[in-house]
């Protein structure tokens, strides 16, 4: 196993990382909460997630990687404010909320099938974890960490020391800077709910029998208990935006250790927004961009990761179509490259054991190594398919060998046919042009001046086909 440091929000450095059990890693990313099509801004956060467990088994571990699907209990205030995000989606679409969730789960993997993400070992949804969630309550409030309150029972902050440690906020500070009370039944204003009955909502859509009542979890609690459920009571890595780092994070952990008596999760891993003009790109804006948004306007889906992987996850990337368009450009010529070797040397063989392909390789395995430098292992492939001393066959061994961490299709796309060159709307309405003026030679008989014209067209690149229905043409 290749020895990999770690950027952890939790203590913000650089750390060797040390699973709890050698060889093995229990990782669990963040899901989505499916109410609405997943934006742009949400997918790159999923090829971090993707490129972050390929390159951890690329580097020889073993992993277990857990995601939840969001169907019940996510308020639109992550403060436990407003309403539930799913109730909200199907009355403003007049659907049940179950049908909205397998409508939006549905076109969530979509997308990322298409982004060439693989689906996590396992994806647990929380409507079918309720029972789990309300074990791990049960073992919180027998701590002595709960208290009931207008029909909700709360998370008691002041009664967990460590209250914020994640996102580097003192809970006393946080008390003098309160400035509004969302909840009255709060004793503190950073307490949050574990259980909501009908004190909450009189009318809401999916409910439970508990201890408490008849009611619903809170959002937090279920990335607490699927975890645990799936990898066990301390886990090594749980990524997700770093949005999710003052609130949901930071009540995972209180509600987690406050039940266990142990530490939750060592490496805490946190990606940057994506960003469009002079912010994020968020759903409650109204204002966003999916991947069928590309699509329609000529993009691949590959495109895009392409573009994802040119940034590293801690940094903020900024999105434009002048980028998407260098991306596409990129990829493009990658796929060239490739068919240029791959006509040079069939078939490719095994991974390269020695010679100067392995020393990319190895560069490849370091950058990952080093807190998941994508964009830097991204710049390994390109040197390893432009090194004169690299063998055509071993650099496509090589170019595929690291398509096991970036995901691009490398070996499909060696093995397409040449893609067509597209003209300029003003040179398509000039070869346009020379066509009819050939026709006309032809009716009137003057095959000189048609043969003329087509040898002159050929010259230029312009390839014609007479057929039944006229005349085509394509670029050669």
């Amino acid at each position: 196993m290749h020895p990999i440091r770690l950027f952890n929000t939790l203590g913000r450095e650089l750390q060797e990382f040390q699973p709890v059990h050698p060889g093995k890693v229990g990782f669990y990313g963040c899901g989505p909460t499916v109410y609405n099509f997943a934006h742009i801004g949400n997918l790159r956060m999923y090829v971090f997630e993707d490129t972050l467990a390929r390159a951890l088994r690329y580097l020889g571990y073993e992993v277990r990687h857990v995601m939840n699907i969001t169907d019940v209990g996510h308020l639109t205030g992550d403060d436990d404010s407003g309403d539930d995000k799913m109730v909200k989606s199907a009355r403003e679409r007049g659907q049940s909320v179950l049908e909205i969730a397998r409508f939006y789960t549905d076109a969530f993997f979509r997308d990322t099938g298409l982004l060439n993400i693989r689906r996590p070992d396992v994806v647990c949804k929380a409507t079918e974890h309720v029972a789990d969630m309300i074990d791990l309550i049960r073992r919180i409030e027998a701590n002595g960490y709960t208290y009931f309150a207008g029909g909700n029972l709360y998370f008691d902050v002041s009664r967990f020391p460590g209250y914020g440690r994640l996102a580097l906020l003192n809970l006393e500070d946080l008390k003098a800077g309160a400035r509004i009370e969302v909840d009255a039944n709060k004793r503190n204003p950073y307490d949050f709910v574990l259980w909501f009955t009908k004190g909450k909502f009189e009318n809401q859509a999916l409910v439970w029998d508990s201890p408490w009542g008849s009611g619903y979890p809170g959002w937090h609690i279920e990335c607490s208990a699927m975890s645990m459920k799936y990898l066990g009571e301390s886990i090594d890595i749980h990524a997700g935006g770093i949005d999710h780092i003052p609130i949901h994070h930071t009540n995972e952990i209180a509600q987690s250790e406050s039940a266990t008596g142990k530490p939750w999760v060592k490496y805490w891993l946190h990606g940057e927004f994506l960003v469009m003009g002079k912010g994020k790109m968020s759903k409650s804006s109204g204002s966003f961009l999916t991947l069928r948004s590309l699509t329609d306007a000529g993009y691949e889906p590959l495109d895009y990761r392409y573009f994802c992987l040119g940034g590293h996850y801690r940094s903020q990337l900024q999105f434009s179509f002048e980028a998407l368009d260098s991306a596409r450009a990129s990829r493009r010529s990658l796929g060239e490259r490739l068919r240029t070797l791959r006509s040079q040397a069939e078939p490719a063989p095994a991974v390269p054991a020695d010679g100067k392909a392995r020393v990319w390789l190895d560069a490849f395995a370091d950058h990952l190594a080093e807190d998941l430098a994508l964009p830097r292992a991204l710049a390994d492939l390109w040197g390893l398919l432009r090194d004169p001393e690299v063998t055509p066959p071993e650099a496509l061994a090589g170019a595929y060998d690291m398509d096991r961490v970036l995901g691009l299709g490398l070996r499909e796309a060696a093995e397409a046919a040449p893609e067509e060159k597209a003209a300029s709307p003003e040179r398509a309405a000039q070869i346009e042009r020379r066509i009819a003026e050939r026709a006309a030679a032809k009716k009137a008989k003057d095959w000189a001046r048609a043969d003329a014209i087509r040898d002159e067209l050929k010259a230029e690149g312009v390839l014609l086909t007479d057929g039944p229905s006229g005349t085509t043409w394509k670029l050669s």
